[in-house]
């Protein structure tokens, strides 16, 4: 991302932002559209810049004009703001506007996944209240057959009233956005009022219909205990978050245009925001003489993306005024990039106008432009990789036990070949495989350089004098590969991915090849099913990339159909 700080004040204009969009706080100024924006100013100060208060806004039959209105303070709408397109926005025929997914804003399969919890929750505090209630030791079908015979049926529809109830007003609280925007104290505290209020209106429903048979005990028992389940379950998840965070997974790499008073502000402030996972890259200089001064300085402007993209910096901020062609340059570049791009409000001539301002932490920001992230494809891609990776180990583990075993007769050697590797955003891990080759064979390799078969930074031979015998086996089949699972379950790999590269390997990427370590790599992959005895670099990078570039779970699925095939035919070596 990048975050630029204004030069002006917000308390110096005459306009304010307010949903998106800026209008004035005086009722008496008529609204004139700038570009993709609406501006409001007194007809007085319309007419001195050469409007017509004529030209008010009709939702029907918007006017642009094509000249540049001053606010007050001397900022200008640009000209380029009606033809350069920065931000996601859409708009509808009567003018309003439909935003998409901000950093914040969950996707909507993680939102149906929460309020399924949610509404989940509430039905099993019910059924716990009414456990209760009857004090009978029964197991949990015995609870709900006495439910329905000491309570009427109407208590069980009032249960799920109140679970729908729940998950509307967690909705309308705001707790189906993303935790980042809030601390820990605040999500508990709107958890609470989401189910108070939901429980006042059960109590009033039930006082409106005038339904006596429901125990007013089980109610009081099933608003605290959906409030405690609720309260738990969203601290538990906070937790595991931060402590990934802390581990290095899943954080969000930061570099920061300028290093003066705002930057530096932004940076200590990014390092005390644990709970968000943004992890400080480096400053970025205006000028070329900055670096020096500063060792924290990693680039000037003139590289900025291009380092941000050797980085894997997921965010640029502007932090220092800029003039506008720098920062459009650094946008257009960004986005082909992948990489998101904020300002500290400056808004640069208007270039930033009608698009929201987001909080990160006390700093406001507004986004001119931002990748859809798909959180609830990537959270269920993880829930498979776990859910497979846990089942093959347990069923496969006599299998594992034996190979092992053949593995130590077979040659001398510890019985895993563990490797340091690059993963996603140049994190290093260490890979785990069955051995397959004899002992200290990575230090033979430099002997083996003149027989190499493949071309670039990869090595292979056909007829490697490395392997053992039982090696060649474990390869063929691709049985080797299956302790990586171990990395799976500890989050560094997935089972689906480009092949994780050696260290030595990525040194000699060039920057358009970093594109493949934007995601998790994985056991198999498009390579290993279309490609895998292709001996060209080129191929083996453009068919990673491409599956970085098009991922779905449906890829996904495809490709771990393929790989079945592909390990029964034995092409493995």
């Amino acid at each position: 991302m990048l975050y630029c700080a204004s030069s002006l004040h917000w308390t110096s204009w005459h306009c304010l932002f307010e949903n998106g969009t800026i209008v004035s706080p005086c009722s008496s100024e008529s609204k004139y559209r700038l570009g993709r924006g609406v501006y409001s100013l007194s007809d007085t100060e319309a007419s001195s810049h050469g409007w017509n208060p004529a030209t008010e806004i009709d939702p029907e039959r918007p006017q642009i004009p094509r000249m540049r209105a001053k606010i007050s303070g001397g900022m200008s709408i640009p000209d380029y703001l009606e033809q350069v397109v920065l931000h996601g926005d859409r708009h509808r025929t009567d003018g309003t506007t439909l935003r998409q997914a901000g950093l914040f804003v969950r996707s909507g399969t993680t939102v149906t996944i929460w309020a399924g919890l949610d509404f989940l929750s509430a039905i099993v505090a019910g059924v716990i209240a009414v456990h209760i209630r009857l004090a009978a030791p029964a197991p949990a079908a015995g609870v709900l057959v006495g439910l329905l015979h000491e309570f009427p049926l109407i208590s069980v529809v009032y249960l799920v009233l109140f679970s729908v109830y729940v998950v509307v007003f967690a909705r309308v609280y705001g707790l189906y956005r993303s935790p980042e925007g809030r601390s820990g104290l605040n999500e508990q505290r709107l958890t609470m009022q989401a189910t108070l209020t939901a429980g006042m209106l059960l109590c009033g429903t039930l006082y409106v219909m005038r339904a006596t048979a429901v125990s007013r005990i089980v109610v009081a028992l099933t608003l605290v205990f959906t409030m405690a389940l609720m309260m738990v379950r969203r601290a538990v998840w906070r937790k595991l978050r931060e402590r990934r965070f802390e581990l290095g997974y899943e954080t969000r790499n930061v570099l920061i245009v300028g290093d003066g008073r705002v930057g530096q502000a932004l940076r200590n402030h990014l390092g005390a925001l644990q709970h968000m996972g943004f992890r400080f890259m480096g400053f970025i200089a205006l000028d070329s003489g900055g670096e020096a001064a500063n060792p924290q300085v990693v680039g000037n402007i003139a590289n900025c993306v291009a380092l941000a993209r050797s980085l894997f910096v997921d965010e640029i901020y502007f932090s220092s005024p800029s003039d506008r062609e720098t920062v459009i340059s650094v946008v257009e570049e960004a986005r082909v990039a992948g990489i998101e791009v904020r300002v500290i409000p400056d808004l640069y001539d208007g270039l930033a106008w009608n698009t929201p301002v987001e909080f990160i932490g006390q700093f406001p920001t507004i986004p001119l432009h931002r990748r859809d992230f798909p959180r609830g494809a990537v959270l269920l891609k993880r829930v498979l990789d776990v859910a497979v990776c846990l089942v093959a180990l347990v069923v496969c583990a006599p299998l594992l036990l034996l190979v092992a075993l053949l593995i130590r007769l077979d040659s001398p050697g510890p019985v895993f070949y563990r490797a340091q590797r690059t993963g996603m955003k140049g994190r290093v891990f260490t890979c785990i495989k069955f051995r397959t080759m004899v002992n200290g064979a990575d230090q033979m390799r430099s002997g083996l350089a003149d027989r190499n078969e493949r071309d670039g930074v990869l090595f292979k031979i056909s007829k490697d004098p490395r392997v053992t015998r039982l090696g060649a086996w474990l390869r063929k089949y691709s049985i080797d590969e299956v302790p990586q699972m171990l990395n799976v379950l500890q989050g560094d790999m997935s089972l689906v991915g480009p092949r994780p590269p050696l260290t030595s390997e990525v040194q000699e990427y060039g920057l358009e090849q970093l594109r493949r370590l934007d995601v998790l790599p994985g056991i198999t992959g498009l390579w290993q099913v279309e490609a895998r005895q292709d001996p060209s670099f080129d191929s083996y990078i453009s068919l990673d990339t491409a599956y970085v570039e098009n991922w779905s779970l449906t890829l996904d699925m495809r490709i771990l159909a393929r790989t079945v095939a592909v390990v029964l035919e034995g092409t493995g070596t």
